[in-house]
């Protein structure tokens, strides 16, 4: 069995929900957390168990953030960004009585935050936000949940086969070889894909895709359709619940087309905003069609520590052995590793 929680940074919430409803509460990697926005506009990733008699501080327990402090409802201890109690109702704050905080990082509005093995700190970070202007999209985010495991679904991002078996495309090929820097897999190919088009037209996109993996939790994939001159972006984010089922969530982004190769069904003669906007929910349908098939097959597949592989399962060793990294066995022996050469010195 795949350990549950490998380390890595996991998807908790966008900005934008965050701080619509000011406090949210979920189970995250085995843990209940909340998160939150203070005034200043810092987010705050933090176990949902006050240090003081151990209350929820969820919403539903009736935790609640004033004037950007995350106040308890047991006792009204109020807590700052940084998981620190800065003031009680009836007595000086305790300087012991700290949250536990997860280190976060927040990509273009996306908040993740760090899990590491033995609660150790980061020790690799996220990429940079990719560019972006106001010639993109909106994010688009679409939610599943289903017993499955992070390693699982990541493995994907190699598994060329399956894209012909089981989403029927066409003309899959390889264009670089799969490529591993440190926890950074990059895997490149193009694919021809037919996808029928209100029902009356069947419409050939020809696709270059790049996926850039960081960890098991974030998969990060670049678009270029050929026939249309169109660019968009998919993000891939894999979250363990508890140990069981994992929150998959896809978050989607299109680039305005101004000059599109190919007309489709007239929306070359639509405006800009409005064009984008229905290329944007052709291509999500697509994509959530082709994960709810990949779901089936997730949510009843057992993992299988030996596989039986053949040639034309490409990269799935590499990939195998690039996520050993990620788990508390790989990361004990290189401690034991360490240990043994200062003994020998």
């Amino acid at each position: 069995m795949l350990f549950p929680f490998p380390e890595g940074w996991y998807f908790v919430a966008s900005r934008q929900s965050i701080v619509k409803k000011k406090l949210i509460q979920k189970t995250w990697l085995g843990q209940e957390i909340v998160a939150w926005c203070d005034a200043e506009g810092q987010i705050c990733v933090a176990e949902s168990v006050c240090p003081h008699l151990g209350s929820e501080l969820g919403p539903e327990a009736g935790g609640k953030v004033r004037n950007g402090r995350l106040v308890c409802p047991f006792h009204g201890f109020e807590y700052d960004a940084g998981g620190q109690c800065v003031a009680t109702p009836f007595a000086p704050a305790p300087r012991s009585a700290k949250l536990k905080v997860f280190e976060t990082r927040e990509l273009l509005g996306l908040v993740f935050a760090w899990w590491g093995n033995h609660g150790l700190s980061s020790s690799w970070s996220l990429p940079e936000d990719p560019p972006t202007g106001s010639d993109w999209s909106e994010l688009e985010f679409r939610g599943m949940r289903f017993p499955g495991h992070p390693q699982e679904t990541t493995e994907n991002s190699v598994d060329l086969a399956h894209l012909r078996y089981v989403h029927g495309y066409s003309n899959v090929c390889r264009t670089a070889s799969v490529s591993v820097n440190g926890p950074c897999l990059e895997s490149c190919f193009d694919f021809k894909r037919t996808r029928n088009i209100a029902g009356i037209l069947n419409f050939v996109f020809d696709v270059s895709a790049i996926t850039h993996v960081f960890g098991l939790g974030y998969s990060f994939v670049q678009i270029h359709e050929r026939t249309l001159g169109m660019d968009a972006r998919l993000w891939v984010l894999a979250t363990p619940v508890d140990g069981t089922l994992i929150d998959l969530t896809l978050v989607g982004q299109l680039r305005e087309m101004r000059r599109p190769k190919r007309p489709i069904i007239g929306m070359r003669f639509l405006p800009v905003g409005l064009r984008t906007k229905i290329y944007n929910k052709i291509i999500a349908s697509t994509q959530k069609r082709d994960v709810l098939q990949d779901v089936v097959i997730w949510s009843r597949k057992r993992y299988r520590s030996r596989p039986q592989l053949c040639r034309a399962d490409g990269e799935i060793a590499l990939y195998r052995r690039y996520c050993e990294q990620f788990y508390p066995q790989h990361q004990d022996g290189h401690s034991q590793q360490r240990n043994l050469r200062s003994v020998e010195v």
